[in-house]
């Protein structure tokens, strides 16, 4: 798969959108579910709880864009160590389309982002 299919075939999506035919197998990837979203209605395939950040360092970000740059960091240091649940993301990245399915409110400072970037090897 050339680096711009890949880039295609993960997206992101805010677990307060709808599910659509193109978003492939979507993953949810925070360690809560998504406030008032039914189950039902989420069309999650998989919920990857253990990739999610943890609760001390959710906590500590508080979504925060001025910290955004440390919780990369400590993110992905979290994210390496739970290596065998990336290799299972990545597989199901190479069977097809992924959505990475998140609650933030900030589409840009959230950890899909990150998770993102490190799938696509920019961090």
């Amino acid at each position: 798969m050339s680096g711009k299919a890949i880039d295609e075939s993960i997206k992101l999506k805010r677990a307060y959108e709808s599910p659509a035919a193109d978003d492939g197998t979507r993953v949810l990837i925070d360690r809560l579910w998504p406030r008032g979203v039914k189950k039902i209605d989420a069309g999650i395939d998989c919920w990857m709880k253990e990739l999610a950040p943890s609760t001390e360092l959710r906590k500590w970000f508080g979504h925060d864009p001025a910290r955004w740059d440390e919780f990369r960091r400590r993110y992905a240091a979290e994210i390496h160590a739970h290596g065998d649940e990336l290799d299972r993301l990545r597989d199901l990245i190479r069977h097809g389309p992924v959505t990475l399915v998140y609650s933030a409110h900030d589409e840009a400072h959230n950890d899909a982002v990150v998770m993102r970037e490190i799938l696509l090897g920019h961090r």
